[in-house]
C-alpha cells in the first residue's frame, strides 16, 4: 500500500514537474519572440536609413556629373566651331590660289605658244642662212663640215698624237706596273725550277745479249710482251738501248718497269712476262695514287673526290713540250694562288681550278674531244665545284671567261708553260711558226722588213716613213697584233714593235 502511495505521489509530482517545464518554457519562448521582433524592427529602420543617405549621395553625384557633362559639350562644340571656322577660311585661300595658278597657266601657255612660234622664224632663218652660205660657198653642210675637220686634222695631227700617245702611256704604264708587281711577287715566291722532264720510252740493257733473250725463240717472248703491256717494243741495231713505243703514256710506263725486272731477274719467258707486267701494274697504280694525294697535299687542297686525286696522278706519267704535266699543273696551283691573294680573289678555287686545267690530258687517248671538254666531263660526273669548272674551263680561250679565276688559272698557265726552259718545242715547229709570223706581218703594205726576234715573243717591224704617218703606223701595229692573235698559234704572248724613222743625210763639199 505505502508502494502505491510512493508511486502515486511520484507520478503526479512528475506530472506537475512537467507542467511547470512546459509553462517556464513557454514563457522563455515569448520573451525571445518579442525580443527577436524589436531587433528586426531596429535593422529595418536603420536600413531605411541607410538607403536613404546612399540614394541622396547617388543623386548628388549624378547632378554634379549631368553639370561636368554639360561643361565639356558646350568646350566640344566651341572647339567644333572654331575649327570649322579655320577650314571655311583656308578652303577660300586655296580657290584663291587655285584660281591664281590657272591664270599664270594660261600665261605660261601663251608665251611657250609663242617661244615655238619664235624658234620655228629662227629655224627657218637659219635654214635659209645655211642654203645662202652653201650657194655662196658651193659645198654642202657636210661637205664643209668634212673639210673643216680634215683641216683641223691636219694641222693639229702632232699634238693629237703627243696628246694620245701621253694618255695611253700614262694608262699602260699604271696598268703595267701592276701587273708586272702581282707577276714578279708571284714568280719569285714560286721559285720553282723550269727545266723540262720527259718521261723516257728507252730502256738500257747491260748487253746486247739481252735483245735475243726478250725476242725468244721464233720471237715469243716479245710477242708475249706485247700482247701483255699492250705496246710495241722496238728492238734494233741500236746499241744497249731498247725502244718501247705506246700512245698511252701509263701503259708505256707500266712496260718499261716490266722489262726492268725482267732483266734483272733474267728468267724471261711468257709465264714470267705476264707475272712481272702484272706487278708492274699494280707499281704503276700505286705510284699513280701517291703521286695525285702527294700533288694535292702539296697544294693544300682536301675537298677532291678520290676518283679524281687519282685521275691527277696519272698526268706524273704525261708530258706535253717536254714538260711534265703533274708538276706544271702544281706549279701552276701555287702560282694562281698567289695571284688570286693579290687581287683578292677566291684563293681555294682559283688553285682548284688551275691543279685540274690539264686533267683531261690523262684520258685524251682513251675519250673522244680535247683535253678541256674531257676535263668538265670529269669534273661534272664526280661532283666537283662548278666555279671549279668555271674556272679551268678557259684557260685555252675555248670558252668566255665568266669568273677572275678564270682569268687567274690562264695567266698562271701561261706563266709556268711561258717561262724560258719550261718547255721545248721541236726546231722544225719553231722555224715554221718564225717564218709563218714574218709571212704574216709582210702582207701589209708599205712595210719594208720585219724581224722575229726573241725565240719569236717578238716581231720587230719598219714601214716606209713617207707612206706612213704615225697615227696610220699606231693603227698598223694594232691591226698586226688582231691579226697574230686570230691566226697564229703560241705559248705566251707577241710584242709588236713598230719602227718608223726618218733620216736625212747631208753632205758638205
Amino acid at each position: 500500500m505505502s508502494t502505491f502511495i510512493i508511486l502515486v505521489i511520484t507520478g503526479g509530482a512528475l506530472v506537475l514537474g512537467i507542467a511547470c517545464g512546459y509553462y517556464l518554457r513557454k514563457i522563455t519562448a515569448l520573451g525571445q519572440r518579442r525580443s527577436i521582433e524589436i531587433d528586426i524592427k531596429q535593422m529595418l529602420v536603420g536600413a531605411k536609413e541607410e538607403a536613404q543617405r546612399i540614394t541622396d549621395e547617388a543623386k548628388k553625384k549624378v547632378e554634379e556629373t549631368e553639370s561636368d557633362l554639360r561643361l565639356l559639350e558646350r568646350q566640344k562644340n566651341e572647339d567644333f566651331k572654331r575649327t570649322e571656322d579655320r577650314l571655311i577660311k583656308k578652303e577660300s585661300l586655296l580657290d584663291a590660289r587655285q584660281t591664281e595658278i590657272d591664270k599664270e597657266t594660261e600665261i605660261q601657255k601663251g608665251k611657250i605658244e609663242e617661244i615655238k612660234k619664235i624658234k620655228e622664224r629662227a629655224d627657218a632663218l637659219l635654214a635659209e642662212r645655211v642654203t645662202t652660205l652653201e650657194k655662196v660657198a658651193g659645198l654642202s653642210r657636210d661637205d664643209a663640215k668634212n673639210e673643216l675637220v680634215r683641216e683641223i686634222e691636219k694641222e693639229n695631227e702632232e699634238d693629237l698624237m703627243i696628246r694620245m700617245q701621253k694618255l695611253e702611256q700614262n694608262a699602260e704604264d699604271r696598268l703595267n706596273r701592276r701587273a708586272k708587281e702581282i707577276l714578279a711577287t708571284s714568280i719569285q715566291r714560286l721559285a720553282s725550277s723550269t727545266a723540262s722532264e720527259m718521261m723516257t720510252t728507252n730502256v738500257a740493257i747491260p748487253s746486247d745479249d739481252i735483245k735475243g733473250k726478250i725476242i725468244g725463240k721464233e720471237g715469243r717472248n716479245i710477242r708475249a710482251f706485247e700482247r701483255a703491256a699492250g705496246v710495241e717494243l722496238i728492238v734494233d741495231e741500236t746499241p744497249g738501248v731498247i725502244i718501247i713505243s705506246a700512245f698511252d703514256p701509263v701503259r708505256r710506263q707500266i712496260a718499261r718497269v716490266a722489262l726492268e725486272n725482267l732483266i734483272l731477274d733474267g728468267r724471261i719467258q711468257p709465264a714470267k712476262i705476264e707475272e712481272m707486267v702484272e706487278k708492274a701494274k699494280e707499281d704503276i697504280n700505286k705510284i699513280i695514287k701517291e703521286k695525285g694525294e702527294q700533288a694535292v697535299y702539296e697544294c693544300g687542297i682536301f675537298n677532291f673526290d678520290p676518283r679524281i686525286i687519282a685521275i691527277l696522278g696519272r698526268l706524273y706519267f704525261r708530258t706535253s713540250y717536254g714538260q711534265n704535266v703533274l708538276q706544271h699543273s702544281v706549279e701552276m696551283t701555287h702560282i694562281a694562288g698567289m695571284i688570286a691573294e693579290e687581287l683578292g680573289a677566291d684563293v681555294a678555287i682559283a688553285k682548284q681550278g688551275a691543279l685540274v686545267h690539264d686533267i683531261g690530258k690523262a684520258l685524251d687517248h682513251e675519250v673522244q674531244g680535247t683535253h678541256i671538254d674531257i676535263g668538265i666531263r670529269i669534273l661534272q660526273k664526280f661532283g666537283a665545284d662548278p666555279r671549279v669548272i668555271q674556272a679551268m674551263k678557259s684557260h685555252h680561250d675555248d670558252c668566255p671567261h665568266e669568273t677572275i679565276e678564270a682569268v687567274i688559272v690562264q695567266t698562271a698557265d701561261n706563266i709556268s708553260g711561258g717561262r724560258p726552259g719550261a718547255r721545248r718545242d721541236s726546231v722544225e715547229n719553231y722555224i715554221k711558226r718564225l717564218q709563218e709570223m714574218e709571212a704574216l706581218v709582210n702582207a701589209f703594205p708599205n712595210i719594208e722588213k720585219s724581224y722575229a726576234l726573241s725565240a719569236g715573243r717578238e716581231i720587230r717591224i719598219f714601214v716606209t716613213p713617207e707612206k706612213v704617218n704615225d697615227v696610220e703606223a699606231k693603227e698598223m701595229a694594232r691591226e698586226i697584233a688582231k691579226k697574230i692573235e686570230a691566226e697564229l698559234k703560241y705559248p705566251g704572248e707577241i710584242k709588236v714593235t713598230m719602227i718608223r724613222e726618218t733620216r736625212i743625210t747631208e753632205y758638205a763639199r
